[in-house]
């Protein structure tokens, strides 16, 4: 028998993945919302509601066999009376909708990344045209993700996203200034640009990239404060935004590049459009146009062909870039990738070594390059408050990846969503510890 106290028309959205697909489930929630449903995210099994929409990613293996997990663990949830329907959303179905279908029958409706009408029309909704720009943000109120274009062009042969999430298609400029505008007045402060490709932004609308254009208009916006620019594609890399970074204020000293390798017989292999040579070029121009700049990227390692000479370069290149920020994933053969074809030569064992030796230098790096910003002061923005401390983060710190400042909360009094001036006291090779100053 039940006892637990189910909401029969409540819809409870899962969110996989990456922060494009949380924009997406908020987009969505934000649509039903405006259509009076009940709508929750992520919500405690007393309380999620008898309709499940799992939104999913179909990235790499790791984050696919989540989805399966998760899809998996509400088709039981159904079997067993404890929900309604259930929905999936998101890129696992957009990929393998066919497969997924023949395979998990108990689930109610598939739909892929481009189908959001068709969701909301079997959720009982209407598409609202007049509701672009609005969400239901789950982030903390103080910060959100905007994204900005959405699919990709790029022909990197070991990347899925094309085929999940289609062509490279941007928003317009006054779409995404309205869209801040009413993140601010909400209270949002730091806002997060994200995208397949940010550098590739206006080249389909504006017959030219157009990311400085759009910074120079979101400084404007009144109550931001932050604006933080993820995922930079290296190759055709303005630089004009270079020069927006260091001249407005709002925009932080910050800049995710995923640069996935530096050995050239790989990024050949790759077809990421560059050279070891370029990359390095592009890093010192990035150094040199904005002083203090923090650099946050992420590796390939174990991608088909790959030799103990590549890998050594990549050690001494890490050694000698000396990143702010560094992840690190294991290559993963995608089918109907370019990649796919070359065979997965680098056994599991020896990627997972090589990604292991990479991230523990580069955590002695870390180290290093905190330990310098002791006795340093910072602006801080407060993120949440965890028992006895206030965790917060420097402008160069994006959320749920990088550095995070502890502040005793049982000797200071701060405010979550709030900025303080705080002086680093001391350092670890991923926290930083610090005290509040007087502004």
């Amino acid at each position: 028998m039940r006892t637990k106290s189910y909401k029969k028309n409540s819809i409870n959205v899962v969110t996989l993945g990456c922060s494009k697909n949380i924009y997406d489930s908020e987009v969505l929630m934000g649509q039903l919302k405006a259509n009076g449903k009940e709508v929750t995210h992520e919500a405690s099994e007393e309380e999620e509601g008898r309709i499940i929409v799992i939104n999913t990613c179909g990235f790499i293996d790791n984050a696919k066999q989540e989805s399966i997990d998760t899809i998996l663990h509400y088709a039981d949830k159904k079997d067993r009376g404890e929900v309604d329907k259930v929905y999936v959303t998101g890129c696992l179905s957009e990929r393998y909708k066919p497969d997924l279908q023949s395979e998990i029958p108990d689930i109610d409706a598939w739909f892929g990344t481009r189908d959001l009408p068709m969701l909301l029309k079997t959720l009982g909704a209407n598409y609202k045209q007049e509701l672009v720009g609005e969400r239901m943000v789950t982030t903390p109120k103080h910060y959100a993700y905007l994204k900005i274009a959405e699919g990709c062009d790029r022909p990197c042969s070991f990347c899925a996203i094309p085929l999940m999430r289609g062509k490279h298609v941007s928003k317009p400029i006054e779409e995404l200034v309205a869209e801040s505008k009413k993140l601010a007045a909400k209270g949002v402060k730091e806002l997060i640009l994200i995208a397949q490709d940010l550098t590739y932004y206006g080249l389909d609308i504006y017959s030219e990239r157009k990311l400085s254009a759009l910074l120079k208009e979101l400084v404007k916006v009144e109550g931001i404060e932050w604006i933080r620019l993820h995922y930079l594609f290296p190759t055709g890399f303005p630089e004009d935004v270079l020069d927006v970074i260091r001249e407005e204020p709002k925009v932080c000293h910050y800049i995710d590049i995923p640069l996935q390798h530096i050995a050239d017989p790989i990024l050949k292999s790759m077809r990421r459009g560059t050279t070891k040579a370029k990359t390095n070029a592009l890093l010192q121009m990035m150094r040199e146009k904005v002083p203090g700049i923090t650099i946050r990227t992420t590796l390939i390692l174990g991608y088909p062909g790959e030799t103990e000479a590549d890998f050594e370069v990549v050690k001494d290149w890490v050694r000698t870039q000396r990143f702010d920020r560094l992840g690190v994933f294991t290559y993963s053969h995608e089918e109907n990738t370019h990649a796919f074809l070359l065979e997965d030569d680098v056994p599991e064992e020896v990627k997972k070594q090589r990604a292991d030796e990479i991230m523990a230098m580069q955590s002695e790096i870390s180290r290093e390059l905190n330990e310098q910003k002791v006795g340093n002061s910072y602006k801080i923005l407060i993120d949440r408050k965890e028992g006895d401390w206030f965790i917060g983060r420097t402008e160069f710190d994006s959320p749920d990846v990088d550095n995070e400042v502890y502040i005793s909360a049982t000797e200071h009094y701060l405010r979550i969503g709030d900025f303080v001036n705080a002086e680093i006291t001391s350092a670890e090779e991923y926290d930083l510890f610090a005290v509040p100053t007087k502004d």
